[in-house]
């Protein structure tokens, strides 16, 4: 369990940061993975995705190749939902946020620098993702460049979590929009 009744709003909002900042550091940690949902193509687009920083100032960042459909989407609807969900303690955040996407600027060549030889080549392929392919083994040509990597931070507006018990759920929205003011939600 995340949070109870008893807790204050400050304590769950401290606990909650510490399992977000958790997900971005500890590769097997529940938070580690976020399903992103967009607006494209005439049907919310749902993907998951690594989450690869939770930075001070509550943003959350993910690599991409600046070539997906994701990046199109985000640049023509930047609103987004991403989806946490921890199973053993029970509890689901939801987060509205706003997207922009770095490519080949600061941020995104300061993140470039992390990313290991090994995976790199995910965002050098010659052809960009969800192109048509002959077979699985084509595709994989690569080059050199780093243009198609792009890093998209999310900034949060709100932050809904909810803590399933059997003893009776429990709902609690943070407003970031409105300095982080917080109200108990029906369940």
């Amino acid at each position: 369990m995340l949070f109870s009744a008893t807790d204050s709003h400050a304590e769950i909002w401290q606990t909650l940061l510490h399992e977000l900042q958790r997900g971005a550091l500890d590769p097997k940690h529940p938070f580690r993975y976020l399903t992103l949902a967009t607006v494209g193509n005439q049907f919310p687009q749902v993907r998951t995705l690594v989450l690869r920083q939770f930075s001070a100032d509550l943003e959350f960042l993910v690599y991409t190749d600046a070539r997906s459909s994701k990046v199109k989407e985000l640049l023509d609807v930047p609103r987004v939902s991403l989806l946490f969900y921890h199973p053993k303690k029970q509890v689901q955040v939801r987060v509205h946020a706003h997207a922009t996407i770095h490519v080949e600027d600061e941020l995104a060549r300061a993140h470039w620098k992390r990313v290991s030889d090994k995976r790199r080549s995910e965002y050098q392929s010659k052809l960009g993702p969800g192109t048509r392919i002959g077979s699985p083994s084509s595709g994989w040509e690569s080059s050199s460049e780093h243009s198609n990597f792009s890093v998209v931070k999310f900034a949060p507006l709100s932050i809904e979590v909810l803590q399933l018990d059997r003893e009776g759920h429990l709902r609690i929205q943070f407003d970031l929009t409105s300095g982080c003011q917080s109200t108990w939600l029906v369940p």
